[in-house]
């Protein structure tokens, strides 16, 4: 098992390191430097500074040039900075060639958010998934990344393999992701059977890119207590609760929370938690309406559900956070009648994009729970029409 005995006693400080090139612009490079800056608080770590660099394309040796490491190392030099965090992938070389520059920590944001899953996963099954995709991620960096980790010790980025894993050849590594294969496929044969007991009932799953309130809502719908708070990956283990809307029952589940960049291998790890995705009847997409790029983040969820197959389902949109929409878009001094114009043309255009399956509400503020709750049932009572064509109206409650 990883060792998860180096939790962070006091914040570290960091810088952010992201490259400019023909596939990402200037601005989307900020963006992602900000989700990257939340990526760090929610591991325990303050970025105080952030670099960017244009390049056509990352150096192979280094990421970004030298001069620009050069530039990162002068700043680091008496600002008490413990780690450099890039928002691409790094390869091990680079990794350690960045290291011997700036003569700090260097991880990248993959490790980054697999150092989060690791202090979020709470179940065996999860503590497998994260423990699998580290050594994923570690397997194609071993030439130059046992000095690196053997060095730096503990902190965010290490909650890896230890100093006996260190001294270990290929072989080993790929023999423990072998086992921990093995390990899941176990543990995933037995929530296969859990699934499959809950019997006949209609399945709905919320799903969504990280930190948009699916939480909140499961809280909400199911009148429970999960646990919800405004960090990234909150939620890393699916809850499932019954829910009765009137006398019509069905199974609520709160899904990992999908992010942009997300590495491969974490995707792959978690197949068997997005299962719980692919097995459902109905999909609740929540959106963050505040966010600026809440479009993109819609394709990032879109592209991942497609990815996991599951793209074709049932599909209701929750545009949650209208509050926020409204304070950040609005001017306070807004006539009312444009106001309610300018809704009403956002709710048109959504409408028309999910053919009819959007809702717009606050959470947090309790605004239009009611005509969300009305839309999953008629949507769930459809369903169980089709299913059970002579069986609408009495369930086992």
């Amino acid at each position: 098992m990883l060792d998860k005995s180096n939790a962070i006693q006091d914040e570290e400080r960091a810088v952010l390191v992201g490259l400019i090139h023909k596939t990402q612009t200037e601005p989307q490079v900020q963006e992602y430097l900000d989700e990257l800056a939340f990526l760090a608080t929610t591991a325990g770590a303050i970025a105080v500074k952030r670099f960017t660099q244009k390049l056509q394309h990352p150096d192979s040796k280094t990421f970004v040039g030298k001069g620009k490491l050069e530039e990162i190392s002068e700043y680091i030099q008496g600002k008490d900075i413990q780690i450099a965090i890039f928002d691409d992938e790094l390869s091990g070389s680079q990794i350690t060639n960045i290291e011997k520059i700036l003569d700090v920590k260097v991880i990248d944001r993959s490790d980054l958010i697999l150092d989060i899953f690791a202090r979020r996963a709470k179940t065996a099954q999860s503590k497998t998934q994260v423990e699998l995709a580290q050594y994923q991620y570690l397997l194609p960096r071993l030439k130059g990344m046992w000095s690196h980790l053997e060095r730096l010790g503990g902190g965010i980025g290490t909650r890896g393999p230890g100093e006996t894993e260190i001294e270990t050849d290929r072989r080993i590594v790929k023999d423990k992701i072998s086992l921990l294969r093995k390990r899941l496929s176990e543990i995933d044969k037995q929530a296969f059977i859990q699934r499959k007991d809950r019997g006949e009932f209609i399945r709905v799953a919320l799903v969504g890119y990280t930190n948009v309130g699916k939480s909140t809502i499961m809280n909400l719908l199911s009148k429970s207590d999960v646990f919800a708070e405004n960090k990234l990956f909150a939620t890393l283990d699916t809850t499932t609760r019954k829910v009765v809307f009137e006398t019509t029952p069905f199974l609520l589940s709160d899904t990992v929370g999908f992010i942009r960049k997300l590495p491969h291998h974490l995707v792959e790890s978690f197949k068997s938690t997005l299962d719980e995705v692919r097995e459902s009847d109905i999909l609740l997409h929540v959106v963050d309406a505040s966010h600026a790029s809440y479009e993109e983040q819609i394709g990032v969820v879109n592209k991942t559900l497609q990815d996991i197959e599951a793209f074709q389902k049932p599909t209701i949109t929750i545009f949650n956070k209208m509050d926020l929409y409204e304070e950040r878009n609005f001017d306070p001094w807004l006539e009312d009648e444009v106001r309610t114009e300018l809704l009403k043309d956002l709710h048109e255009k959504w409408q028309g994009e999910t053919d009819g399956n959007a809702v717009f509400i606050s959470a947090i503020e309790r605004k239009n729970i009611e005509e969300l709750r009305t839309t999953i049932l008629n949507k769930v009572k459809e369903l169980y029409k089709i299913r059970y064509p002579y069986r609408t109206e009495h369930w086992a409650i």
